[in-house]
């Protein structure tokens, strides 16, 4: 049977996250595969972003560096794994497969999937104390975590309440800890989790 390729009409991909576009096809006797290539296409500009022939893996676009992939050693596997998604990373990306056969002739299939990055809405900071009103003896340890979904990065900030409404940062990172507690210690914290 000839060789052919399948993968998916479309992907949605989130900022700065990462998704592989599949391209896969089942490796049958008397075919070799010569050439992949993935290129994209964006505002009808098409632009080659990875090769592998004979001489290797070539990433050709400079802003793929780092960021693109394709599996080794896994015959029939074409996927493109895409890391740190940009939001210019959307486009219709085509993987192209070109075999040889026994007889020497070539055999080209290629298949197109649309990707679309999105942001992701943030949401409001999901904040888990041990309880809430924690109460711990003195001495004991504890800490304070607060857990944000939505789009990264996200940055934290703990305060601690103070008189006439002001607050005193404590922390700049998601968990606030005591080795050992004072009775000082005691009062109100909150936190704060921020991103673009």
């Amino acid at each position: 049977a000839l060789p052919n390729l399948s993968g998916v009409h479309q992907l949605t991909g989130t900022w700065m996250g990462s998704t592989t576009v599949p391209c896969t096809y089942v490796p049958s006797e008397g075919f070799t595969e010569q050439r992949l290539s993935w290129s994209v296409e964006r505002d009808f500009h098409v632009s080659t972003i990875f090769q592998r022939d004979d001489s290797g893996d070539h990433i050709l676009l400079s802003k793929f560096r780092g960021r693109v992939s394709v599996p080794k050693h896994s015959p029939g596997n074409a996927s493109l794994l895409i890391e740190n998604l940009e939001m210019p990373d959307s486009g219709h990306y085509t993987c192209q497969v070109i075999w040889r056969s026994t007889d020497n002739s070539l055999i080209t299939r290629e298949v197109t999937t649309t990707i679309k990055v999105v942001k992701v809405a943030a949401t409001k900071p999901i904040i888990r104390a041990g309880e809430l009103g924690l109460t711990v003896p003195a001495g004991g340890s504890t800490s304070l975590t607060c857990e944000a979904s939505g789009s990264p990065p996200i940055s934290y900030r703990w305060f601690r309440s103070a008189p006439a409404g002001r607050a005193v940062l404590l922390s700049t990172a998601a968990e606030l800890a005591w080795p050992s507690l004072r009775p000082s210690d005691s009062g109100t914290y909150f936190c704060e989790a921020e991103n673009r």
